[in-house]
C-alpha cells in the first residue's frame, strides 16, 4: 500500500505561513502607498473635472492643453528628455566598458563617478552656479581668452548647463548598475565569440548588449524619472521662471500652485502622470518585443 506523501503536506501549511507573513511585512508599505499617493491621486483627478462646484468634464483638460506656456513647458520637457537620456545613456555606458577592461587607475576612477550621488544637491548647485553665473569661472576662462563673456543662464545655453548638470549628478548611479550589469555577463560568450574571430565591437554588438538587455531597460525607465526629476535643479539654479528654453512641466505645476490655480494644477499634474505612464509602458513594451523575437 502506498504510503501518503507527508513532504507535500508539510509544505502547503508552510507556504501558507509564508504568505501570511509575507503580507503582514508588505502590509505597512501597501497601506502608506494608499493614503499618502493613492488616495491624494483620486481626489487630484476628481477635482480636474471641477470648477469650484461645477462639474465641466474635460474642459479645464482643454484649455490646459491649448494653453501656450504649458506648450512650451512640454516641449521644453521632451527636448530634454530625448537629449539628456540618450547622452547619459552612452556615457554611462562607455565609462563601464573601460572600467572593465581594468585600464590603470580604474578604482579611483569608480569612485570619482560614483561621488556626486552621495553629495547634497544644494552643493553640487552651488559647484555649477560657480561655474556658470555671468561672473563665474567659466566667463573668466572666456575672458581671459580674449572672448566675449557669454550670459550662460539667461540664454540658449542654459539647456545644455541643465543637461551637463543632469548627467554629472546622475552619471554614477547608471555607472555602478552598468557595472554590475557587465560582471553578470559570462566570460564564456567572449570566449566563444572571439574563437569564431569576433572583434571588440561585434562582441559588444552580440554578446554584450543583447545581455544587458534588460538592465538597459531599467535604466532607460530611471533615466526618464530622474529627467522629470531635474526641475528641482533647474529651479535651485535659475528659480520660478528661468530662461524659456528650461521652463519646464515642472515649473508650470509649481507656479501654478503658488497662484492657487488648482484646475490647472490637478490637470497639469493629471497630464505628467500620464505621459510617465505612456513612456514606461512604452519601453516595457520594447522589451517584450524584444524578447518575443529572440
Amino acid at each position: 500500500m502506498r504510503r501518503p506523501d507527508t513532504g507535500q503536506k508539510r509544505r502547503g501549511p508552510v507556504r501558507k505561513r509564508e504568505a501570511v507573513t509575507g503580507a503582514l511585512f508588505a502590509l505597512p508599505a501597501v497601506v502608506g502607498t494608499v493614503l499618502f499617493f493613492g488616495v491624494p491621486f483620486l481626489i487630484n483627478l476628481g477635482k480636474s473635472f471641477f470648477r469650484g462646484k461645477r462639474f465641466v468634464l474635460f474642459r479645464n483638460y482643454s484649455e490646459v492643453i491649448t494653453n501656450g506656456v504649458f506648450r512650451m513647458a512640454l516641449g521644453n520637457t521632451a527636448k530634454f528628455l530625448l537629449a539628456a537620456v540618450p547622452l547619459i545613456l552612452i556615457i554611462s555606458l562607455g565609462i563601464p566598458l573601460l572600467l572593465f577592461r581594468k585600464l590603470r587607475g580604474h578604482t579611483f576612477f569608480r569612485t570619482v563617478f560614483v561621488f556626486p550621488m552621495v553629495l547634497p544637491v544644494a552643493s553640487v548647485i552651488l559647484f555649477f552656479d560657480i561655474l556658470f553665473t555671468e561672473t563665474g569661472a567659466m566667463n573668466a576662462v572666456l575672458l581671459a581668452l580674449g572672448v566675449p563673456a557669454v550670459s550662460w543662464l539667461n540664454s540658449g545655453w542654459a539647456f545644455w548647463v541643465l543637461i551637463l548638470l543632469y548627467i554629472w549628478k546622475n552619471i554614477g548611479y547608471d555607472i555602478v548598475l552598468f557595472l554590475a550589469a557587465l560582471n553578470s555577463v559570462s566570460r564564456e560568450y567572449y570566449e566563444a565569440a572571439e574563437l569564431e574571430g569576433a572583434g571588440r565591437g561585434q562582441q559588444l554588438r552580440f554578446v554584450t548588449l543583447p545581455m544587458i538587455v534588460p538592465h538597459l531597460t531599467f535604466l532607460t525607465v530611471i533615466s526618464v524619472t530622474n529627467g522629470f526629476k531635474a526641475f528641482r535643479e533647474a529651479y535651485i539654479l535659475c528659480g520660478d521662471y528661468p530662461h524659456s528654453s528650461i521652463y519646464m512641466l515642472q515649473h508650470y505645476i509649481n507656479n501654478n500652485f503658488q497662484n492657487l490655480s488648482y484646475q490647472k494644477l490637478s490637470v497639469a499634474t493629471i497630464l505628467v502622470f500620464l505621459l510617465i505612464l505612456v513612456l514606461v509602458l512604452g519601453l516595457f513594451g520594447i522589451r517584450r518585443r524584444r524578447e518575443k523575437n529572440q
